[in-house]
């Protein structure tokens, strides 16, 4: 869908909050998780390396989550209250972002999404796949 090496821009919903991401390996890494938060967030995301993700406007607007551990970190804009992007736990120099900031992408663009055990963390153990969720138009 994209060359791994194309930025892309992304923002939040009213657009206070504007970055440049470059996916580690484009969109094949969309999933969903079924943690408690990631269930109620209801994103798709896919991954980016730390350096490559730069917040171009709005860092200010930015507010930060973390939960149960505290490892991860999750941002949000503190004006419409979307989830862009987080820093994972499972490997911190990684971040999450939401497919649906991406300019132009949305999370119903794939028919299939790999549902991951957020439940079983892979940091707590042996944790894998959980389902899949698919999409079909009407």
């Amino acid at each position: 869908m994209t060359d791994d090496n194309a930025p892309l821009d992304a923002a939040c919903h009213c657009g206070a909050v504007r970055f440049r991401v470059r996916l580690a390996y484009g969109f094949s890494t969309a999933r969903r998780c079924d943690c408690s938060f990631c269930a109620m967030r209801g994103a798709v995301a896919v991954t980016a390396r730390i350096d490559d993700l730069e917040i171009v406007a709005g860092e200010e607007n930015l507010s930060l989550y973390q939960f149960n551990t505290g490892t991860a970190k999750h941002y949000f804009c503190r004006t419409c209250g979307i989830y862009t992007h987080h820093q994972r736990r499972s490997d911190p120099t990684q971040f999450g972002v939401n497919v649906a900031c991406i300019e132009g992408k949305s999370p119903f663009d794939f028919a299939e999404l790999v549902v991951t055990d957020g439940v079983h963390h892979p940091s707590d153990g042996p944790s894998g796949i959980r389902g899949i969720l698919r999409f079909t138009r009407a």
